[in-house]
């Protein structure tokens, strides 16, 4: 069965931190350094369990006044394609409380995923952490 919660404990931050390292430390190669900041402090944390594995995590903050960054969606390569993606999306901006924008940066072979939950990609694609992306916004 699967479930996406809103993280309120330190247990369920560890385990999405777990993931995260999964996914982007180990898999994409990312420098641990660039993947964990400050931020994590001051950001709504989620976690996805399926069958009570946690194998999904998403993150947004308040970026800018009238701004809302939606951030490390991660996923474990073997639920990918299963609706655990589409899961964090949906909690994650159910989630939200009003903004002007709602934003993220979204690798290149997400972007056809985020754009069935109406975000739009804007401006130049750019470089992250050695990955390519482009910055999109949710349309309503």
């Amino acid at each position: 069965m699967l479930s996406v919660h809103k993280i309120t404990n330190k247990e369920d931050l560890e385990k999405a931190f777990a993931v995260r390292h999964r996914v982007f430390v180990i898999e994409q190669m990312v420098d641990s350094s660039e993947e964990y900041d400050d931020d994590d402090h001051q950001c709504t944390h989620f976690l996805a369990l399926v069958d009570g594995v946690a194998c999904g995590t998403a993150r947004w903050r308040f970026k800018e006044k009238g701004i809302i960054k939606l951030e490390r969606f991660a996923v474990d390569a073997k639920y990918r394609k299963t609706g655990v993606g589409a899961a964090l999306v949906k909690a994650v901006v159910a989630d939200l409380p009003y903004a002007e924008k709602v934003m993220m940066h979204a690798q290149l072979h997400a972007i056809p995923f985020y754009e069935k939950f109406g975000f739009v990609a804007y401006g130049p694609e750019f470089d992250e952490a050695d990955i390519r992306h482009f910055a999109m916004k949710l349309v309503l």
